[in-house]
């Protein structure tokens, strides 16, 4: 089990639209931190979409009460969500984080912190045992409007085929 993640907006989301809940977190982390900039973000959305329940009813999520200084460079160059999440990680020395964006994914890159995405969790998950088709995930991804490009989604299959042939 992986131990501590800090995750923005985009993959609860596209969790959310994958797999109905973020159960999945749980099932791989040991501890989920949400930037408050993150909740402001989830919640900032009509309460009763979906994403916006299922975000509310995990209590489990260690969802950050306050704001937090934000370094001028990530203020700058990202949205507030993906900012929080990099300071977050690098204030309290997390090595690793969900983003999907790919400005937020280099920008964490550049600050040698470890990045996964939403399909990430999905083939972490797959590797520690869960039976997950990730055709489906994907195919339920895009359906709420989650946007995966061929090149990703065949990367993310085969990454999931050789899991699951690697479990024995």
């Amino acid at each position: 089990m992986h131990k501590t993640i800090v995750i923005n907006t985009g993959p609860l989301i596209a969790l959310v639209a994958g797999f109905g809940d973020l159960s999945i977190l749980q099932k791989i982390y040991d501890k989920v931190i949400v930037p408050y900039e993150v909740t402001k973000e989830m919640l900032a959305k009509d309460t009763s979409s979906y994403d916006a329940k299922a975000f509310t009813q995990n209590k489990w999520l260690n969802k950050r009460e306050k704001s937090i200084d934000i370094a001028p460079f990530l203020a700058n160059t990202l949205d507030k969500g993906e900012a929080s999440v990099i300071q977050t990680a690098l204030n309290e020395h997390i090595e690793t984080v969900c983003i999907d964006e790919a400005a937020g994914r280099r920008i964490a890159r550049l600050n040698n912190l470890k990045v996964t995405g939403s399909l990430g969790i999905t083939i972490a998950s797959i590797k520690e045992g869960e039976n997950i088709e990730i055709k489906e995930i994907i195919k339920n991804m895009k359906k709420r409007g989650i946007w995966v490009s061929d090149e990703l989604k065949n990367k993310a299959i085969e990454l999931a085929e050789n899991a699951i042939k690697n479990r024995g």
